[in-house]
């Protein structure tokens, strides 16, 4: 069994580690992956992983070993999951990976708005 990540400095900077995934079978990540580098990318591996790739049924047909396909964001627009079903190939995503940060996100605004503490900054900043 092999991992290629298509999208790793997306959902990895740097601050995380892969060894979890590489205990299990060879990983390969690349930082980012433009579509014309997709196919010579996967080569025979079984599992991909991305978030920003697009992923077309004429990908997965020239990609027989593919079994799964994991997009490490919210949505999975960015895949063809009717073809991915016709196909035989399982496709997750992760539904509520940032739920508390776009919660913090959405107060955080929600203060903004009714306190101005960017205006307030700038004002201090500016020795007003």
């Amino acid at each position: 069994m092999k991992i290629v990540i298509f999208d790793g400095h997306t959902i990895n900077p740097g601050d995380l580690s892969w060894d979890a995934l590489e205990a299990i079978c060879p990983v390969t990540v690349y930082d980012a992956t433009e579509p014309e580098q997709a196919l010579s990318r996967i080569g025979d591996a079984e599992i991909l992983m991305t978030s920003k790739c697009l992923i077309t049924k004429e990908f997965m047909k020239q990609c027989p070993n593919l079994k799964y396909i994991g997009c490490t964001a919210t949505g999975y627009n960015n895949i063809d999951v009717k073809a991915a079903r016709e196909l035989g190939i399982a496709v997750t995503n992760v539904p509520a990976y940032s739920t508390e940060a776009v919660a913090q996100h959405t107060f955080s605004l929600i203060l903004e708005l009714s306190n101005h503490v960017a205006l307030h900054d700038r004002s201090v900043k500016s020795g007003e």
